[in-house]
């Protein structure tokens, strides 16, 4: 997706999920595989969503008021924007174990994404 999504904008899609732009309060997407949000991640996002807990939510920005990934649900706590032009890394979603974790992503993909 080559734009941002406003409030109340749904995405579904039976794979991967790539968008240009910020996904806002109120946006929601819906992938059967990975999530990538090159801009900031303020809406609900659900990667694999028919049960592939080894999917993935990458953003730049990641302020979801919920995370999905396969069956598992994670509330983030609330935290101020940031800017990326100085110096904060994007940061990746995976589940780890019977959990989702976030951490920043440090330039590969976590091992063994969805098994511990």
């Amino acid at each position: 997706i080559d734009r941002g999504l406003r409030s109340g904008q749904v995405v579904r899609y039976s794979g991967d999920v790539v968008v240009y732009g910020d996904v806002n309060p109120g946006a929601e997407i819906i992938a059967v595989g990975n999530v990538h949000v090159f801009g900031a991640l303020k809406g609900t996002v659900h990667a694999g969503a028919r049960g592939d807990e080894s999917a993935i939510i990458l953003s730049f920005d990641l302020r979801a008021p919920q995370l999905r990934i396969g069956r598992k649900i994670a509330f983030p706590a609330a935290r101020p924007a940031t800017n990326v032009r100085y110096g904060h890394a994007p940061e990746i979603a995976w589940v780890n174990g019977a959990e989702i974790t976030i951490e920043p992503y440090a330039g590969r993909l976590p091992r063994n994404p969805g098994q511990s």
